[in-house]
């Protein structure tokens, strides 16, 4: 089924590189909505989707992280016409050594990462209900499949997140809703930048690619690459006290 022209796509996290890639994706022929804090300066990210296809694109304020103002913001989003794509692309990585230390900084990162995920997909899937139709993309993280040490904070938000998506989906099983849920492994761009790529990374286009393929095919989750799912359901079976020194 082609859904090329269909419906609006809203991406909330509208500068993330992730999410503009797949907004570039999805663009032609759709009215596209790029959500994120300080949306006057989404300039040049509606120009590079407005140049992909999009019949319209408008930049709406977003604040992830406030989480009373998501129902105003949905309200506002809903005057451009019923939802038939919503991409969670928002998220933090933090800095892991003072997250141990730092307690406000560990729960900023769970609240970004977990908490304001919740509550915009409980929203979005209650309005999604009542319109009838709408699919749902959620970015979890390999990082969430078996936390480590080396990044127990952003992980177990990720484990949060991966097991509410999975659970949402299953609620949604035959509402006419769909619910995408992406597991990447280490991706290379702005978030990761003076890091050192771990072993089968990706880029942003290329999670972008995998996602909107994944979202055209009806699936439920995909891993980028693909190569990672068996890999870590492996990785389950590692023994802990080795498990503990691996890094990042």
């Amino acid at each position: 089924m082609n859904h090329t022209a269909q419906g609006t796509v809203v991406i909330f996290g509208g500068r993330s590189e992730i999410g503009v890639e797949v907004a570039t994706r999805l663009a032609p022929g759709r009215t596209v909505i790029l959500a994120a804090r300080r949306a006057d300066d989404l300039v040049d990210e509606c120009t590079v989707v407005r140049a992909a296809g999009a019949t319209a694109v408008h930049a709406v304020e977003f604040d992830a992280d406030s989480l009373d103002t998501h129902p105003a913001v949905l309200d506002r989003i809903a005057a451009f016409g019923p939802i038939d794509v919503a991409v969670l692309a928002f998220g933090i990585l933090g800095d892991q050594a003072r997250a141990e230390t730092d307690v406000a900084h560990a729960v900023s990162i769970v609240h970004t990462d977990y908490l304001a995920q919740v509550a915009l997909l409980t929203d979005l899937a209650q309005r999604l209900r009542a319109q009838g139709s709408g699919r749902l993309v959620v970015f979890s993280s390999v990082a969430g499949w078996r936390v480590r040490r080396a990044n127990y904070v952003y992980g177990s938000a990720k484990a949060g997140l991966d097991g509410f998506a999975s659970g949402l989906a299953d609620a949604l099983h035959g509402s006419g809703i769909s619910l995408l849920l992406v597991r990447p492994g280490f991706v290379i761009g702005r978030m990761t930048e003076g890091m050192s790529p771990a072993p089968l990374s990706s880029t942003p286009p290329q999670v972008a690619d995998a996602t909107v393929r994944a979202l055209h095919r009806g699936r439920g989750q995909v891993w980028v690459p693909a190569v990672l799912r068996p890999v870590f359901f492996g990785m389950r079976l590692v023994p802990r006290a080795l498990w503990r020194r691996l890094p990042r």
